[in-house]
């Protein structure tokens, strides 16, 4: 029985980057994380836009309602810049806000700045998609999406990505089934009920 795939959205967003001032580091970053994570089949939709609250909000959309993205993970434009919309243009397109999510990154990120504090990072439901908001940083990327392991490879605190999956499984509907996500355990472990596991060969 063939696995069905997910579907996930990849958006950069940078003045600098999207103008090619010089490369952009987000979506390839993201990109390799998932590759290593996730062990389900996989489709990106990747776009590189500037800081134009416009544009990402029809990015958004576009992703959403055309390109019937699962998931969505933006990076950049989070700060508290003036040119930082991403929040706004995320929270604009939302039909449910997921806080959590961004306590959490932020819970993060104090292990190792203090300025973790000005991060605006919003998770946000719209339809059948989960919409998260990640640091502008390749390395924070990675810190907030598989959290804190200690010495022994233990789990310290956990990355948001633990919930994906199921956040994931619950907006299943009779007319659109959502794909089992399934993780390589040794960087994240997803973590689902046991009602909610199933066995895949």
């Amino acid at each position: 029985m063939t696995k069905e795939f997910i579907k996930i959205g990849l958006v950069s967003i940078s003045d600098r980057a999207s103008s090619g001032v010089y490369e952009d580091l987000g979506i390839p970053t993201l990109k390799n994380w998932l590759d290593n994570t996730i062990t389900s089949p996989v489709q990106y939709v990747a776009r590189l836009i500037a800081d134009e609250q416009s544009d990402i909000e029809a990015t958004l959309i576009d992703l959403v309602d055309q390109e019937q993205c699962h998931l969505i993970l933006t990076t950049g434009g989070t700060g508290p810049a003036l040119r930082d919309v991403t929040p706004e243009a995320t929270l604009a397109v939302a039909d449910k806000a997921m806080p959590g999510f961004g306590e959490q990154m932020r819970q993060i990120s104090l292990n190792f700045v203090a300025t973790a504090i000005l991060s605006r990072q919003v998770a946000v439901i719209r339809k059948q998609c989960l919409i998260i908001n990640l640091p502008g940083q390749p390395k924070a990327i990675a810190q907030t999406l598989e959290g804190l392991k200690d010495e022994a490879g233990n789990v310290k605190v956990h990355g948001i990505f633990a919930a994906v999956p199921y956040c994931l499984d619950l907006l299943a509907t009779e007319e659109r089934a959502m794909p089992y996500l399934e993780t390589n355990e040794t960087i994240v472990k997803a973590f689902r009920p046991k009602s909610a596991l199933k066995t895949t060969a």
